[in-house]
């Protein structure tokens, strides 16, 4: 069976049902090629109205019904991810320019995150309280509300479900906005799969638009929480327009998270974790490793190892050949790579592989003798470069790794796991790999950064969703209607 024919959705958005839309329509393209894959409905702000309003009416139907019915349906969607995994994974290939072996990570991980929003469903969901005069005191988590979700493009299935799962788990329903470029696999995916699970009708609604359908979706009276994944300029904007409505937002925005080689470190094991830090999936990742901080008494071999293995991969179009990078989402993000490339040669470093590209297809590029202000070390470049300062001492790469506004994830290489961790523990991150790369994420462990990429853990795991998507509620009980002396 085919979850996502096209006729289905053709210039449509998912109104808790497939409708025409009163926005626009977009093109839905391969970036590899520029071939037009299809057409999806944008939303208009009214769109994002009437979805919100909808939403709201079908929340405490939602919430009322049994954990167990939630629990089942979100099961099932998991099973329709594994059961349709090539159908969607095509289409993060063609829609997005992933790699096959990203595209399967995706729809493994949505899989995974249903599985463990299923068991949310089941959690204990408050405790007793001591009470002086004898009447039953509690507290309990009880559903948000209306919870809207704000996607990117890079990860466009994960970046949608980590929301969206955990928040119907628990009873709220949800208006989502995938980002129109990925539209399909960020959005159209979804609300199939959660239909054929059993999802009721608005329940989910998916409306791709544009920056003012989801400037609507913040300042909606019935959205109560927000979850935002995006750039820090845009996620700024979220949480000022958020906590102006005294509403939550959950921002897991950018970062340039830095590698540290100790000098003990195996050097071709540290630049192949360097480079798959930096080059998966075209760098186009938040947590992809920006700045790679080596000591200077392996420096030099750390750069040739790392450039040989960025000359070595091959770069094309992911859906007809083998290759390691696909091409960059558009036009206008590869000008930005390539201009803060340029930008850094000028400013003095030295460009040792890469720095070119032949329409959406970037090499992977290696920079060396980068200073704190070089352009592309300074800056989230959000493509396929690896920029290398080299370090004197411990406490040196301690202070460089410090000196960025951004706190998403950190690594650190060394023969000397604990010392490595010593290190770490030094530097402010959302997330720490010792002796791995930069890019990790699971279903159950609690994701966010700290400083300009985000207001830290907001989603995965048991913890950090009930904090995202339920209110604490105190309630008492007791028997006779209490006496007061009025």
């Amino acid at each position: 069976m085919t979850l996502l024919d096209i006729a289905t959705w053709e210039k449509k958005v998912f109104l808790g049902g497939w409708a025409s839309a009163n926005g626009s329509v977009a093109e839905v393209l391969e970036p590899a090629t520029g071939t037009v894959l299809g057409h999806v409905g944008t939303a208009s702000p009214a769109d994002i109205d009437a979805a919100c309003a909808r939403a709201a009416t079908a929340q405490r139907a939602w919430e009322d019904r049994s954990f167990e019915d939630r629990a089942a349906i979100l099961r099932r969607a998991g099973q329709l991810f594994e059961e349709h995994a090539e159908e969607i994974g095509t289409w993060i290939v063609r829609e997005a320019g992933s790699v096959r072996a990203k595209a399967e990570i995706e729809t493994r991980m949505a899989a995974q995150e249903c599985y463990a929003a299923a068991a949310l469903a089941a959690h204990p969901s408050g405790e007793v309280l001591p009470s002086a005069d004898g009447r039953l005191s509690l507290s309990r988590r009880v559903a948000a509300g209306v919870v809207g979700v704000i996607a990117p493009f890079n990860f466009p299935l994960v970046l949608s479900i980590r929301a969206v799962a955990p928040a119907l788990a628990l009873g709220n329903s949800v208006v989502l906005k995938p980002d129109t470029r990925t539209a399909v696999c960020g959005g159209v995916a979804l609300a199939a799969v959660f239909a054929e699970a059993g999802v009721p009708e608005d329940v989910l609604h998916v409306l791709p638009g544009a920056a003012d359908a989801g400037a609507a979706l913040v300042e909606n009276r019935y959205t109560r929480v927000i979850a935002f994944t995006g750039s820090t300029a845009a996620g700024r904007k979220v949480g000022v327009a958020a906590a102006s409505r005294l509403k939550r937002a959950h921002l897991e925005l950018g970062g340039n998270s830095a590698v540290i080689v100790l000098p003990d470190a195996d050097v071709e094991a540290a630049a192949a974790a360097g480079a798959w830090g930096s080059y998966l999936h075209q760098g186009q990742i938040c947590m992809a490793a920006g700045r790679h901080l080596v000591h200077e008494s392996i420096a030099d071999d750390y750069v040739r190892v790392l450039a040989e293995k960025a000359r070595a991969l091959a770069v094309g179009d992911p859906f007809t050949q083998q290759v390691a990078l696909g091409p960059i989402i558009d036009t206008g993000q590869r000008d930005t790579v390539h201009r803060l490339v340029t930008a850094s040669v000028e400013e003095g470093a030295t460009l040792v592989e890469g720095g070119t590209y032949e329409g959406l297809y970037y090499r992977p590029t290696v920079l060396d003798n980068v200073r704190r202000d070089t352009a592309a070390y300074c800056q989230e470049v959000f493509g396929p470069v690896a920029p290398v300062l080299r370090y004197g001492s411990v406490e040196e790469a301690i202070d460089l790794a410090c000196d960025s506004e951004y706190g998403l994830s950190l690594s650190v290489l060394s023969a000397d796991a604990m010392a490595a961790w010593d290190v770490a523990r030094r530097i402010p991150s959302g997330l720490v790999h010792i002796n791995d790369q930069t890019v990790g994420d699971s279903a159950h462990v609690p994701f966010g950064g700290v400083g300009a990429s985000g207001n830290g853990g907001r989603v995965g795991g048991a913890v950090a969703n009930l904090e995202a998507f339920t209110e604490t509620q105190w309630a008492t009980i007791q028997g006779p209607i209490q006496r007061y002396p009025f």
